[in-house]
Formats: structure tokens, C-alpha cells, sequence
């Protein structure tokens, strides 16, 4: 049987595993200097949202954010896509705790969780906003730049 201990060593090796991951691919990719695309890299497509309507995606910028970031250029990063400024600090934030607690189980998740459970629905709108407002900043800068 696995003890509560076991069960967040294996969560947080999980997360571990991909937030670390994340940031991995991150130091691999050269940022684009067009502060986005840096995603074609990876073997993806352009931006079909992009190429459809002539405006960025809601998430336009933030792989270039990501590469920025690990690259040490937190100040071009956050100026690329400050949402995706905000993706990353997250994901390093998931990472340490997630080394934290597979190397000394301390409950860390569940107490993370409990405080933020009562400002559930305020953190989902002003993650929606943050999103939102990343979105806009990205638009009007790509159309000062074009």
C-alpha cells in the first residue's frame, strides 16, 4: 500500500519530470528575434490563428518567452509576452517545489492546495484576465513592430 508520503513522492516526480521538462526544451530552443515562432523548432506548424485571422494567438510569444527566460533574458521576455512571463515563473515555481517535496515529503502539495481552494474562482478569473491582457499587449506590439 502506498502511504500518503508515497503518493506525493510519485506526484511530485511526475511534475518534476515534465515542468523540468518544459524548461529543458526551453534552454535547447534559441529564441526567435521576432519575438515569436520560436515553436517551429519543435517541428510544429505557423500559427493557424495567426495566418487565418492576421492577428496573434492568445498565447502568441510564449515559447519565445520560455526560450528567453531560460536563456537568462527575463527583461525581453517579459517584454515579449508578460502572461507567458508569468507561465514560466510558474513552471520553475512547480519544479522547485516538486524537487522539494520528492526529496522530503513534507505535504507541501496539499497545503498549497488548501489555501488557494478558497480563491479558486478568483485565481481562474485573474488567470483568464492575465491571459487576456497578455493577449492585448501582444497584438497592439506586433502591430507598432509591422
Amino acid at each position: 500500500m502506498i502511504t500518503g508520503q508515497g503518493v506525493s513522492r510519485i506526484f511530485s516526480l511526475g511534475l518534476g519530470l515534465t515542468s523540468g521538462g518544459v524548461l529543458g526544451v526551453a534552454m535547447y530552443l534559441q529564441p526567435s528575434p521576432l519575438g515569436y515562432s520560436t515553436h517551429l523548432q519543435l517541428g510544429f506548424g505557423t500559427c493557424t490563428f495567426l495566418q487565418l485571422t492576421g492577428f496573434p494567438c492568445p498565447m502568441c510569444g510564449c515559447t519565445t518567452t520560455f526560450a528567453l527566460w531560460a536563456h537568462l533574458s527575463p527583461l525581453r521576455g517579459l517584454m515579449t509576452q508578460p502572461f507567458g512571463s508569468m507561465l514560466f515563473l510558474m513552471t520553475v515555481g512547480a519544479f522547485a517545489l516538486s524537487i522539494a517535496e520528492f526529496v522530503q515529503p513534507r505535504d507541501r502539495w496539499a497545503r498549497l492546495a488548501d489555501r488557494i481552494a478558497p480563491y479558486e474562482t478568483q485565481l481562474a478569473s485573474l488567470f483568464l484576465v492575465a491571459m487576456t491582457a497578455g493577449w492585448i499587449y501582444k497584438i497592439v506590439v506586433m502591430r507598432l513592430l509591422t
